[in-house]
């Protein structure tokens, strides 16, 4: 069954100094690339690294501390839904468990 490679039908285009293009050029010769395969896989990367970064918690001090003093909350009890989701079996991934 043949698969198909996504459409390259979207485009970006800007300006930018002569001197950078030039260091884009440099740095995508040396890494075998095209400039365009380079610029892609140079843009994506760094695309993908500031979703991920922004898709994490951030805690204040103060949040963390509050959130840690829970965690050492001798007298807390998990509530219905911890409770039942305790009782659940467990799936078996690999040879560890989920």
């Amino acid at each position: 069954m043949a698969t198909h490679a996504p459409a390259n039908d979207a485009r970006l285009n800007f300006r930018l100094p002569v001197e950078l293009k030039q260091t884009i050029e440099e740095a995508a010769a040396r890494m075998g690339q095209s400039v365009s395969d380079f610029a892609v896989s140079t843009l994506v990367e760094t695309a993908r690294g500031v979703i991920e970064q922004e898709n994490l918690t951030r805690l204040s001090k103060r949040d963390r501390a509050v959130f840690l003093s829970l965690l050492d909350d001798k007298d807390a009890r998990p509530n219905q839904t911890l409770a039942a989701a305790a009782r659940k079996p467990r799936r078996r991934h690999g040879a560890g468990i989920l």
